[in-house]
């Protein structure tokens, strides 16, 4: 903008210091010296440091996001909202897309490159390269950081009102964005307390619940006896008409596992699992294997359909198996059903679902009564499964709230 000496700068406060409240400063930043159009952006953090979360994420770790197509990422992604907005998801991922997120990698100095389940993974793996080079980029294009600044209230006039713990003082900003995140992982910052604030100011939004966690089964002493730890491989598990391949491990308080997180949103309204043991044959080919056994016929199945410890152990003490003929042996073995008492708590959970209702906001992640004000990250009510779709979705409406403040 040719007049752009002229202005006021603009200034914008973001909340919240993980990827999505990063993402936004610096789409904001960059626009900024784009157009000219001056602005000064400060980031408030609760914690004694920002990117505690993405920190966490990265210990085993940092999946950036995943290799799959547009569509496959676009089916990934569900709410509690049944008027999802499908398109305006669209175009959020396409305007930071995945392979944007491998550029801007690479923009911070930082490779990467695919494994197997097309999971991308920066190299070296590790999350404090990124955010070491992140942060000083951004510090550079001259954002300003505040950690140990828990919001404790907002208040909506002309402008946007914060008040910070143990400050007196009220700062007044122009535009303000939301980045608190969900619910899980409390000690990284996310603790989901924004909700009670934004209620105060009347907006809706869906509770938060775990998400891909692992579920609660009364297992009986036996099962944890001889399978507690043990993996389930080469399964195939069902939540009504929705079935995922892959590997379970029995744990002392139930099942957890990928394939588990991808049907979480399934088994939140009807919580029963079933397990087909050995995908690959038939009850018939079973049954076949099994011959002229007439006794002990668990431990035959052992033996001649290569069950493994844990398979053994829940059909052996999950279901009363004891007096079944080979038949229902074979059918028990290809539709295990197991009924969850429920999920594990929100902050043993990876991610939450649930979050600001979508009613509540424009298409450039403003809230309709306030727009003053931008939500980005897991705060909207949306869901995904892990394998850098989570993250994915956190960098792209970071994206779309940044490029959105003026």
């Amino acid at each position: 903008m040719s007049d752009s000496l002229e202005l006021h700068p603009l200034e914008i406060a973001i909340i919240g210091g993980g990827p999505a409240g990063m993402k936004a400063a610096e789409a904001a930043l960059a626009k900024s010296a784009k157009e000219s159009y001056p602005i000064n952006i400060t980031l408030y953090e609760a914690k004694r440091s920002v990117g505690r979360k993405f920190l966490v994420a990265g210990k085993s770790g940092l999946n950036l996001t995943s290799n799959s197509t547009h569509s496959e990422f676009l089916s990934a992604y569900s709410s509690s909202d049944t008027n999802f907005p499908v398109q305006l998801w669209d175009r959020m991922l396409n305007e930071f897309s995945n392979s944007a997120t491998r550029e801007w990698a690479a923009s911070l100095g930082i490779d990467t490159f695919v494994s197997a389940g097309k999971k991308v993974f920066p190299n070296p793996m590790k999350a404090a390269p990124l955010l070491r080079s992140w942060l000083k980029n951004l510090k550079e294009s001259g954002l300003v950081i505040k950690v140990n600044h828990k919001l404790t209230d907002i208040s909506y006039g002309e402008k946007v009102s914060l008040k910070f713990e143990d400050n007196e003082e009220n700062y007044q900003y122009d535009k303000v964005i939301f980045a608190l995140g969900g619910g899980s992982w409390k000690l990284t910052g996310s603790t989901g307390e924004w909700t009670s604030l934004f209620s105060s100011l009347g907006i809706s939004f869906f509770p938060l619940s775990s998400a891909n966690c692992g579920w609660e089964v009364p297992w009986k002493k036996e099962v944890l006896d001889t399978a507690e730890g043990l993996p389930l491989k080469n399964i195939v598990i069902h939540a009504g008409e929705q079935q995922v391949k892959g590997e379970l491990v029995i744990t002392k308080y139930g099942l957890e596992g990928a394939p588990i997180y991808k049907l979480g949103k399934y088994l939140r309204n009807n919580p029963i699992l079933t397990i087909d043991l050995k995908p690959t044959f038939s009850i018939e080919q079973l049954v076949a294997k099994m011959e002229s056994a007439k006794k002990n016929l668990v431990d035959e199945a052992v033996k001649r359909w290569k069950l493994s410890p844990a398979a053994a152990a829940l059909i052996s003490h999950y279901k009363d198996s004891a007096h079944l003929e080979v038949v229902e042996l074979a059918r028990l073995c290809k539709s295990l059903e197991i009924e969850f008492t429920g999920a594990r708590p929100i902050d043993e959970a990876i991610s939450t679902a649930g979050g600001v209702c979508w009613s509540e906001l424009n298409e450039d992640l403003s809230l309709k009564q306030y727009t003053n004000i931008h939500i980005a990250g897991e705060m909207i009510d949306w869901e995904a499964p892990t394998g850098g779709f989570l993250l994915q979705a956190c960098l792209a409406t970071g994206y779309r709230a940044g490029n959105s403040l003026f």
